[in-house]
């Protein structure tokens, strides 16, 4: 990477890049420089798992008022100047359930209903679960075909998660698990944060070699292979860390505006 690199398209993902989950918020730091970023001329994507309900207060604190961002890992790209989705990728997750339940007992459900909520199989925290929830009988959860599902294996951890699905397929649909819950998190085929970004990048008219990313999660890897330069925060998975260009400073130290200071400073 040139001393003199400089991205025209800055892709970031929300808890744990730009967002400390250990205290819910986006310091002010990072919030300046994710403004210097947009007054440098680049095209900043908010790309997260995050439903689009669950995203908007982030564009709002962020002040982003143009351009786009991908929500639930790609399912769903919003316009951030009309904060409406223009497009909607969705799934039928019926026999996903049925194998979920199966290797995740005890597991509740959350099936995204675009702009308007979630249909859950119990209640979830509200503070992770945005919007509002209305519990469904879970053999009509999925009855109509969803953007994203989510597995919440109460009483478990990630990592165990992680090992009961490993090598579990299912079918027409990309499945990952969260870095700090015990969530599966399922959307359609072929989907994932990267995916999505490409095809945003080619409609945007950006050079490939003009691509930023950050990340510290498992739905991460796909967007920090796709950027020119893809860098894994300091919290996170050995693994992910591995495979970046490189590892800068933790969420708590603030380690995404110093990587962005030092590119748009």
């Amino acid at each position: 990477m040139s001393a003199d690199f400089k991205p025209e398209l800055v892709a970031l993902d929300v808890d744990g890049t730009l967002l400390d989950p250990e205290t819910d918020t986006i310091s002010a730091a990072v919030k300046a420089a994710v403004r210097r970023a947009v007054e440098g001329g680049a095209q900043v994507v908010v790309a997260t798992g995050r439903t689009f309900l669950g995203t908007t207060p982030v564009l709002d604190e962020l002040g982003l008022t143009s351009g786009f961002a991908l929500c639930s890992n790609g399912a769903v790209l919003v316009d951030v100047a009309r904060r409406e989705p223009v497009s909607v990728a969705s799934f039928d997750a019926t026999p996903v359930l049925r194998t979920l339940r199966e290797h995740l007992p005890g597991s509740i459900y959350a099936a995204e209903d675009v702009g308007v909520g979630n249909l859950v199989s119990a209640p979830f925290d509200p503070e992770k679960l945005h919007g509002p929830q209305r519990i469904t009988p879970i053999d009509e959860l999925t009855a109509a075909p969803v953007p994203r599902l989510i597995a919440e294996w109460t009483g478990h951890d990630p990592a165990e998660l992680a090992t009961t699905l490993a090598g579990v397929r299912l079918p027409q649909c990309a499945i990952s698990v969260d870095t700090y819950e015990p969530w599966a998190t399922v959307v359609p085929e072929g989907l994932s944060k990267g995916a999505a970004l490409e095809k945003l990048r080619t409609e945007l008219g950006i050079a490939p070699d003009r691509t930023f990313a950050a990340g510290d999660g498992t739905n991460d890897f796909e967007m920090l292979s796709w950027a020119a330069r893809g860098v894994a925060m300091g919290q996170a998975p050995a693994d992910l860390r591995v495979t970046a260009d490189a590892t800068i400073g933790t969420v708590a130290d603030d380690g995404l505006a110093v990587e962005l200071d030092r590119l748009f400073g």
